[in-house]
Parts: structure tokens; sequence; C-alpha cells
């Protein structure tokens, strides 16, 4: 029996490592990396093979069967929580503020943030659009700051893949 749970352990070990890594290969691809996207390609398919002979070698044992499905369902997860924290490319956030959209700009300008301020009209009147391009890893940085000058500010976030011209890497 130990043998059995061991067996179904180390299938969902290398599910959750395949899916990972085919979680953070997708997006790879979907910025353009081409060499990054291709050697996790490699591992990942290296070790999907791994894990599905063990499966393929045991179809009777239906705790190979769960720990391959548990494998997958948790390296979906563990995925996500590995690229939110390397936070990969870069986002494009809209921020409105109805009263502090200049004090915001020049808060993010000072900590290097690139901003561009777009007017606009709102139901309440003429509002400022502040537009920001960033990498993603300082997606919480951004949001921390404008929430410390205004926490009602209207903030829109989207992935963005910058196609050319100055954008600073800090």
């Amino acid at each position: 029996m130990f043998e059995i749970i061991l067996g179904a352990l180390f299938i969902m070990s290398l599910r959750i490592i395949d899916v990972s890594l085919a979680t953070v290969r997708t997006l790879m691809i979907m910025q353009g990396r081409v060499w990054p996207s291709g050697a996790i390609g490699f591992v990942e398919s290296a070790v999907w093979v791994i894990a599905i002979s063990f499966v393929v070698q045991n179809l009777n044992n239906p705790w190979n069967i769960l720990g391959y499905a548990g494998g997958f369902a948790i390296g979906n997860m563990l995925g996500i929580v590995i690229e939110k924290k390397i936070g990969l490319g870069f986002i494009q956030a809209y921020i409105v503020s109805l009263k502090k959209a200049g004090e915001i700009a020049d808060l993010l300008r000072k900590r290097n943030f690139g901003v561009t301020k777009l007017p606009g009209e709102g139901s309440s009147g003429n509002v400022s659009i502040l537009m920001i391009l960033t990498l993603r890893k300082r997606q919480r940085e951004l949001i921390k700051l404008v929430d410390h000058l205004d926490h009602t500010a209207f903030i829109s976030i989207n992935s963005a893949t910058p196609s050319r011209g100055y954008m600073q890497r800090k």
C-alpha cells in the first residue's frame, strides 16, 4: 500500500511541476519570449512524459489517476502564484481621480512611473485620466501609491505588450 501511495504522490509531484511550467511558458509565448518559452517547453514535456508513463504502466491503480488529476489542478494554481511572484510582462493602468489626478501623477512620476495625463469627461463633468504603462511586477506598488492619495480613485488594469518606443525598466 505504501508503494501505491508513494507512486501516486510521485506522479502528482511531476504534474505539479509540468503544469506550473506550462502556465509560465504560455505567458512567455504570449509575450513573444522565444528562447525562454522553448527551454521551459523542453523541460515541461520531458517531465510530462515521465508522469504519463507511470500512469499508463499502472492504469488499474486509481490512486495514480487521482495523483495525475490532483497534480494538474495544483499545478495550475501554483503556476498562477509563480507568475504573480515573478511578474512577467507589462500592464497598462488607467486611473481616474475626481480631485487628485495631478497629485497622483506627480507622486507616480517621482517614483519613476511614466504617466500620461489625458482629458476626459465623466457623468460629473471634466476629469483627468492617467495612463501608466509599467512592469507588471510594479502593479502592487502602483496601486498602493494611488490609494495613499485617493482610495476612491477608479483604477483599471490590463495586460500590455509594448510595440516600440522608450519604456523605463526599473
